[in-house]
């Protein structure tokens, strides 16, 4: 699979950044599906995916990776 340029070129803090980001969004979707899992019709199906805790550790794990990207951007 041949990557972009900006990619395949960038910074180790821009790709920090994009990983980041990208468990950002997948914690926003988990925060969606957990949200849906709250307010469901039927009490007794409850479901098998631990949304509330797959949002919490992809949130620390994104807010970490970002903070790190941003102290790369920062420093130069």
């Amino acid at each position: 699979m041949k990557l972009p340029d900006a990619i395949l070129f960038a910074s180790d803090a821009t790709r920090y950044v994009m990983v980041g980001g990208a468990l950002l969004l997948i914690s926003a979707l988990a925060m969606a599906g957990e949200r849906r899992r709250a307010k469901r019709r039927h009490v007794d199906n409850v479901g098998i995916m631990p949304w509330r805790d797959i949002a919490a550790l992809t949130m620390m794990a994104g807010l970490i990776v970002t903070v790190f990207g941003v102290m790369g951007w920062i420093r130069g």
